[in-house]
């Protein structure tokens, strides 16, 4: 059974699909459940589908973090977002169950669920750790608000109008520039795929310990997207007229910004723990999701043909 005594299900929530889905999880750990080869089998209450019969004990997405060693996620890349900034500090590991539409994270799809979990239970499944972000919001001479954290990206932007920001950029002590843009995305190497790629920002390896600087439609052409260390502190502070302004982390948890604020973004202690099938292919997700090496009609140079590695 691997490492793993206690099993956590999650699910998209008010979704037919994931609902489905997180039945056929449950069932396929009940004979599991019942030989005493894991001890329960956990989700949240709020999420949960009609599972009777099935030997699920509904508890908080806490209390997941707390008990399990393991937490299958059934989803969205939205959905793991979220669970993957709640479970963070508890350690535990995700497997994400492909129930929404690109996929980038919960690259398992439900058809390969039952081979993929066989592999996982006997241990040979590849766990992988992903730099979250931590951000800090100081109130111009008003203290400080509760920390935010970040999977994908930490986002400035304007949201209520189409003016641009004006807002300076610090790493550790030393200044970098003063903008006028859009908005600004701070971006670790996971959301490299993400908002920070619509924005001409560079696709990090996941791997890399490092954090990129996307400007948003900047006023000055040449206020192009940097890559800086990811264990260095980053600071925007916000200059002149900034009304309607906020920080968003991952497009889920946000704060409203006023003038002189700052935002300081930190690289977290905590790391995301995702769990993969054993084929698992970094460039292949690439391949597959951002279509590489594919013609227009879609069959010269398929990435389904992968040329032999040269001598």
């Amino acid at each position: 059974m691997g490492q793993f005594s206690t099993i956590g299900i999650v699910g998209k929530r008010a979704d037919a699909r994931a609902a489905e889905t997180l039945r056929a999880v449950a069932a396929y750990l009940r004979d599991k459940v019942a030989s005493g080869r894991l001890s329960a089998v956990l989700a949240p209450v709020e999420n949960a589908p009609d599972l009777a019969g099935l030997p699920v004990e509904f508890v908080p997405l806490a209390e997941i973090g707390r008990r399990s060693q393991l937490a299958i996620v059934v989803g969205g890349d939205g959905t793991l977002l979220s669970v993957g900034r709640a479970l963070a500090p508890f350690g535990v590991p995700l497997l994400g169950v492909n129930r929404g539409r690109l996929g980038f994270m919960v690259d398992v799809r439900p058809e390969d669920m039952v081979e993929t979990l066989d592999v996982l239970l006997r241990g040979e499944a590849l766990i992988e750790e992903r730099l979250l972000l931590e951000a800090r919001v100081h109130r111009a001479g008003a203290g400080e608000l509760p920390m935010l954290f970040a999977v994908n990206d930490v986002v400035l932007r304007n949201q209520a109008s189409i003016r641009m920001l004006e807002f300076e950029t610090w790493l550790d002590s030393e200044f970098i520039s003063r903008h006028r843009a859009d908005g600004l995305i701070i971006s670790t190497p996971t959301g490299s795929t993400a908002y920070a790629l619509s924005g001409g920002g560079p696709v990090l390896h996941p791997s890399l310990a490092a954090v990129t600087l996307v400007p948003i439609c900047p006023h000055t052409l040449s206020d192009r997207p940097i890559v800086v260390p990811a264990d260095r502190s980053i600071r925007v502070v916000l200059r002149g007229d900034v009304s309607g302004a906020a920080v968003t982390c991952d497009g889920q948890v946000s704060a409203t910004l006023a003038p002189d604020d700052s935002v300081e973004i930190l690289p977290s202690p905590h790391r995301m723990k995702l769990v993969h099938p054993r084929n698992y292919s970094y460039f292949q997700l690439l391949r597959d999701k951002l279509h590489w090496g594919r013609s227009p009609g879609g069959t010269e140079g398929s990435p389904d043909a992968i040329p032999e590695r040269p001598g």
